[in-house]
């Protein structure tokens, strides 16, 4: 059996796959939401849903640091990726152990593709298709729900010393997109380091969005910037629902409406 992965490599199975490594804690979350709880071996520590995986599972690091050893020592018949979450020289040494899937992710159309992808290969088909179902359907309520909305500049902060941000060409700017929020960095690329005196100048600017993760913003921080941006919303959001993909999503609109009201 062939199968091509989203950066259009090509995937030799002689069988359907028994044992799975997941290196991205989202596609994990949405393994066990197929029913395949029982086939992963091995996960990242940063792999918290649902949270007692990580004391069942055998943890082979994080994201970007795995122990090259202990994913070997696992014999995964299929180990699972993401171009941005996991680096060129991981996905090269994990597809010498064994074939190798690596999900490239944008948009809603990349995470259905992806989960039509993990139904065919890993045979769950059927609650792939349920799951893609509950989605678009999600998808469209949300649709409805923000049409009426007006458009609101926004900034999406994920890392402070340095600040950075989410701009264009990442899932996060596509969220922000489906809500009608106006990213003030969809001209720079991926997730820029910013002056916070380009932002200052912004008249418009209506929220700033201080993500839970992967820099772990609070109250404080809301205390700190408010006295520079007098007049904007500053938000804490949770920010698997911004850049969880996969199954995460059945849960993220909900979370998106009760933000908008």
């Amino acid at each position: 059996m062939k199968f091509q992965d989203q950066i259009g490599n090509t995937l030799e199975l002689l069988k359907i796959p028994q044992r799975i490594i997941s290196l991205v804690p989202s596609q994990t979350e949405l393994l066990v939401d197929l029913g395949l709880e029982k086939n992963i071996v091995g996960i990242t520590k940063f792999c918290v849903h649902p949270v007692d995986l990580k004391q069942e599972k055998t943890i082979v690091g994080g994201t970007k640091n795995i122990h090259l050893q202990k994913i070997k020592e696992l014999q995964p018949d299929i180990i699972l990726c993401n171009k941005e979450e996991n680096t060129k020289e991981i996905v090269e040494f994990c597809m010498q152990i064994a074939p190798t899937h690596v999900s490239d992710i944008y948009t809603i159309e990349d995470v259905l593709e992806l989960t039509r992808h993990y139904g065919e290969i890993l045979n769950c088909s059927a609650k792939s298709f349920i799951i893609q179902k509950k989605l678009q359907k999600e998808l469209n309520n949300f649709e409805q729900f923000v049409k009426d909305k007006k458009i609101e500049k926004v900034a999406y902060f994920i890392w402070k010393n340095p600040w950075m941000v989410a701009a264009n060409n990442t899932f996060i700017n596509h969220i922000l997109g489906l809500n009608k929020f106006d990213n003030f960095y969809k001209n720079h690329s991926r997730y820029p380091e910013i002056n916070l005196d380009e932002l200052l100048k912004e008249r418009d600017l209506g929220t700033i969005f201080l993500s839970s993760e992967p820099y772990p913003f609070k109250e404080k921080d809301i205390i700190e910037l408010q006295g520079q941006f007098e007049k904007a919303k500053i938000i804490l959001v949770d920010g698997e629902m911004f850049s969880w993909y996969g199954s995460r999503l059945l849960k993220a609109f909900n979370y998106f409406k009760s933000l908008h009201d």
